[in-house]
């Protein structure tokens, strides 16, 4: 059994589109949420289907608590969606390519500190992009700056609005993320 552990801040579509893509399946489980936002919608997500929550502070992130509570899980793959801090280099270290992203732009351009979100579709629609993406990656301790896994394009040359833009990466992010992580887990 392959176990998966998600980290997300925020409203969490992705980490139940995970859930809902992995509820039926034998060989791989979610087996907890861990978020940093008490107020996170991911919260009640992840009660809905019953998986394991864990909320967190800066100081226990960076203290080793979490990496405690890591360990106590053995997760196969951490997968980071919709997670806005940076992960310590203590826990990139323990779990090496076992710890991957999803950012909503084409890396490398539109990543790095304070590039989530709507702050990245905003940009790419102030800059004139004929096209964007997503990117699947490793993380590793520098902001977007870990491996690619996967890219995917899609046109926005009809977008006249981030809203749009975003709309149109979650369709990318939704269809291609949990198909990603399978086949990490199944070699």
């Amino acid at each position: 059994m392959k176990k998966i552990l998600l980290f997300a801040s925020g409203t969490g579509s992705n980490v139940e589109n995970i859930i809902q893509y992995f509820k039926n399946h034998h060989d791989i489980i979610v087996v907890g949420v861990f978020t940093n936002n008490p107020n996170a919608k991911v919260l009640d997500k992840a009660k809905t289907h019953n998986v394991p929550t864990l909320i967190f502070t800066k100081e226990e992130l960076n203290e080793g608590f979490v990496l405690n509570k890591i360990n106590e899980l053995q997760p196969d793959l951490i997968v980071l969606a919709g997670f806005l801090w940076k992960m310590p280099e203590e826990i990139v270290t323990a779990y090496p390519n076992k710890i991957i992203n999803i950012h909503p732009a084409l890396l490398p351009k539109y990543g790095g500190k304070g590039m989530y979100g709507m702050k990245v579709h905003q940009t790419v629609l102030d800059n004139k992009e004929k096209e964007t993406g997503i990117t699947i990656h490793y993380v590793n301790e520098h902001y977007d700056e870990g491996e690619f896994i996967f890219q995917q394009k899609v046109s926005i040359e009809n977008c006249a609005s981030a809203d749009e833009i975003a709309f149109k990466i979650h369709e990318l992010e939704h269809n291609h993320f949990p198909k990603i992580i399978e086949r990490l887990l199944e070699g």
